[in-house]
């Protein structure tokens, strides 16, 4: 019974993926050639959100639609990373910390097939592996960013459950926000107006739930744009 359980999950995440045709070895993973992460979603939804009111959804589809949310954020953020532009906290000139991240491009068809896989049920959770299989181009990009003039920085950040699938993006926006607060303060003695520049997530993200919150921890490689300095009068 249990194992036709999840041959209906397989099934199903299959039918979400765009291609079945990339493998790879779990003992062997190479972060350059190929992406392999760890990606969960709860069974039910959070009781306030919409799609906990949904009573025609399948059994699956809340958890496998997470996935499949969750995932291409992600993906994005580690094939070909985040702009973001920070702005500090600044009490004496009434400035409100602000950070804006935008991916520096999406993944679409012709770049590749994210594939998920050998899904089980753990912790009122669907867990399954996600895969994708960089082609040389993006190879290339990925090696780019560890031979230039790049910093590695990392971050956690929590983000509220009751937020659904914006809890993990605030999670992941908060622990950016957290490295490069971080970063720049052992650099800047006075604090900026704005810091612009660009990150790639280096290596797998780590998302988990402490004390209620979804905690998201992340590592990055980092290239500063621009830094802004206040005029002084």
């Amino acid at each position: 019974m249990e194992r036709s359980i999840f041959r209906l999950i397989f099934s199903a995440l299959l039918i979400f993926s765009v291609s079945q045709t990339s493998k790879i070895h779990a003992q062997e993973q190479d972060f350059l050639r190929s992406i392999k992460v760890h990606v969960w979603a709860e069974l039910d939804a959070y009781p306030g959100l919409k799609e906990a009111q949904d009573t025609s959804s399948g059994q699956w589809d809340y958890s496998i639609s997470r996935i499949k949310t969750i995932t291409p954020f992600l993906m994005d953020g580690m094939v070909y990373g985040w702009n973001f532009s920070y702005t500090p906290y600044d009490k004496q000139r009434n400035v409100k910390e602000i950070l804006e991240i935008t991916p520096i491009n999406k993944l679409s068809e012709k770049e590749g097939k994210i594939i998920y896989e050998k899904p089980w049920i753990q912790d009122n959770k669907l867990h399954c592996w996600a895969t994708f299989d960089r082609s040389e181009e993006l190879q290339w990009i990925f090696k780019k960013w560890t031979s230039i003039n790049t910093e590695k920085i990392q971050g956690r950040g929590k983000g509220k459950i009751s937020n659904g699938f914006d809890g993990i993006t605030e999670g992941a926006k908060n622990a950016l926000k957290d490295a490069i607060r971080s970063h720049y303060r052992a650099l800047e003695k006075n604090k900026p107006k704005e810091i612009c520049g660009k990150v790639i997530i280096r290596r797998e993200p780590k998302i988990g739930i402490v004390e209620g919150q979804y905690m998201v921890e992340l590592d990055f490689f980092l290239e500063t744009d621009r830094i802004i300095k206040y005029a002084i009068y």
